[in-house]
């Protein structure tokens, strides 16, 4: 099957049978990806008046409760509820699931100031990390920030500082037309802040004027094999009625006519 898409004045095809995962699997026990200071997701069979939810131990199917938590343990996707006294739903705000999307590498660099909520040495995303970019951007950008390896999949970010991006970027990639943000690490934001979160508020204009069409997208894994460029994005999510879900965000390479 192919596909067709128009943005920005040009036409672009491409298959559906070259889709690129760019999600990470939801793992139970240690060892696997987790954020936010979050306990390992649990997975585990129901049990109680006699019954077993795992066949190895005897029961007749495997009938099991996970606990886990969206935005610590995976790939997950969320809305301005996030941040908003009213938990918005992410099921309700995103209705759109495919949309042009580029696909960029960023290498973050040294903040090179400090204020109260940030050292000299923290490694952002500047105005100068996306000056290569286009004026006119498609509804959604994906960032693969350098380094960029395997790690990636099983990384326990709590107390690591990492990469973010500083709310000025936030508030030029939204004007230049970006609806859903798709980064590789825990946060747009500084792992701690003071509780600002300054870049999320910038990219849903909360509360000033409150976007309730836009997503961020976080803890993907963009392999290396994939080029920078157009893509068709195909975003989904469990229908959670929750300020995020996780999410499988799905690429397929575009082809201008």
């Amino acid at each position: 099957m192919t596909y067709n898409f128009s943005f920005n004045n040009k036409s672009y095809h491409g298959s559906l049978s070259a889709g690129v995962d760019l999600s990470i699997p939801l793992q139970a026990g240690l060892g696997h990806l987790a954020a936010w200071y979050v306990d390992p997701i649990a997975i585990e069979p129901v049990k109680g008046d006699g019954f077993v939810g795992a066949v190895k131990e005897g029961g007749s199917v495997n009938f099991r409760n996970v606990f886990f938590n969206p935005h610590g343990h995976g790939t997950h996707t969320e809305c301005l509820g996030h941040i908003t006294p009213i938990v918005h739903s992410v099921n309700k705000v995103l209705t759109n699931f495919h949309c042009p999307a580029l696909l960029t590498t960023l290498t973050p660099s040294k903040r090179g100031g400090s204020d109260a909520f940030s050292e000299t040495d923290d490694l952002v995303f500047d105005q100068g990390s996306i000056a290569h970019l286009p004026e006119v951007l498609p509804d959604a950008l994906i960032i693969r920030s350098v380094p960029n390896n395997e790690s990636k999949l099983s990384m326990v970010y709590n107390n690591t500082n990492p990469p973010y991006i500083l709310p000025e970027v936030i508030s030029e990639i939204t004007r230049r037309g970006v609806k859903h943000l798709l980064i590789d690490l825990p946060s747009v934001d500084r792992e701690s802040d003071g509780g600002k979160l300054l870049s999320h508020h910038a990219f849903w204009n909360v509360p000033e004027d409150s976007n309730f069409e836009r997503t961020i997208t976080e803890l993907i894994y963009v392999p290396e094999n994939c080029p920078d460029g157009l893509y068709l994005l195909n975003l989904q999510m469990a229908p959670f009625e929750n300020d995020a879900s996780p999410s499988r965000p799905v690429i397929y390479p575009a082809f201008a006519d």
